[in-house]
């Protein structure tokens, strides 16, 4: 019977320590699982922050800009013609300044991507150059600039809605 008992003890005891190391290996392992999901849960979310951030900063120096577009507006069709040029030659200072910080957000949304949201960036910095190339002509005092003008406002702001619905479906994804 002592015999028997001992067996039995080992036996129990080799059960105990074969189920205590499972246990461990298990633990150890879901351990892992959750600090892989808990980390990546952070870089999707530190990426959608940077990602919200470059959004944000190129809406707001669009809207900065439009605001400018809307000075050159005014100036065209009630600026004073002995001071006119003087003006649009101030605006056109501004727009380029205006324009080198649009042009620095929309490298930022090409680094912090998606392809689809850059291509919208890139598609609303473009929307700059009928005003650019209008206000040139209207410096010049070139007929239908002004009209040329105010044609680019409606493709502006659509290239900024685009820009948007981009930038919110990038922000879904991650």
């Amino acid at each position: 019977m002592a015999d028997s008992t001992f067996w039995i003890a080992a036996l129990t005891g080799g059960t105990a320590v074969l189920a205590s190391w499972v246990t461990s290996r298990g633990n150890t392992r879901a351990a892992r699982i959750q600090a892989d999901t808990a980390a990546l849960a952070q870089r999707a979310e530190r990426l959608r922050d940077s990602r919200r951030t470059a959004y944000l900063d190129l809406i707001e120096q669009t809207h900065s800009i439009g605001e400018l577009y809307w000075e050159v507006a005014a100036v065209e069709r009630t600026g004073a013609a002995e001071r006119r040029r003087a003006l649009l030659d101030e605006l056109a200072e501004r727009e380029r300044d205006e324009y080198g910080k649009m042009r620095r957000c929309v490298r930022v949304v090409e680094l912090e991507g998606p392809a689809a949201a850059a291509t919208a960036a890139n598609a609303l910095q473009k929307a700059t150059g009928p005003f650019h190339r209008a206000l040139g002509a209207m410096r010049s005092d070139e007929p239908e600039a002004g009209q040329r003008f105010h044609a680019a406002f409606r493709p502006f702001w659509q290239a900024l809605t685009d820009f948007v619905d981009a930038a919110k479906a990038a922000l879904q994804e991650v």
